[in-house]
């Protein structure tokens, strides 16, 4: 990212308001830049010593780009795995942005590196950490956390 105005389109992520908090009546949700951060700071703290943590945290930052284009697609808006990865690699290919941030986004969509699988956890992590936060508004939003309990184990993360 070079130009300005590709600095400005990508930090318009922080506009881009959770779909699936919004869906279930969160009251003034979190945007999906908020939650990059979340995983970022989250996988800073507990990223696997073999895992290259650089490379979890840049994943972190760009996993959720393309969202700034087709907006936080969820499993409740009928699109398809396919066709979800579709659009947000249109997307992604549609920006200015570097070469490392198409690998770091096709690696995380493709899940082919340790450290994918681990961002893949991180973000369903931050997903179900965020939930309990809500909840302590009360709210159930126990669906949120199902999957990321069930990842947990597999990186020793007591919840």
């Amino acid at each position: 990212m070079s130009s300005k105005e590709a600095l400005i389109e990508a930090l318009s992520l922080k506009d881009v308001i959770r779909a699936g908090w919004l869906r279930s009546g969160v009251e003034f949700p979190e945007s999906v830049a908020s939650h990059s951060w979340g995983m970022a700071f989250i996988g800073s703290q507990i990223c696997p010593a073999e895992l290259d943590k650089l490379r979890v945290l840049e994943m972190c930052i760009v996993h959720d780009l393309a969202e700034v284009k087709v907006g936080d697609i969820t499993p409740h808006d009928g699109i398809s795995v396919e066709e979800k990865h579709a659009l947000e690699s249109e997307a992604i290919d549609s920006m200015e942005v570097t070469e490392k941030t198409r690998q770091l986004f096709e690696e995380y969509e493709t899940q082919s590196t340790p450290e994918s699988k681990f961002v893949r956890f991180l973000d369903k992590l931050d997903m179900a950490l965020q939930a309990e936060i809500y909840e302590e508004k009360g709210m159930d939003l126990s669906e949120f956390k199902k999957t990321a309990i069930s990842l947990a184990e597999q990186y020793g993360f007591e919840w």
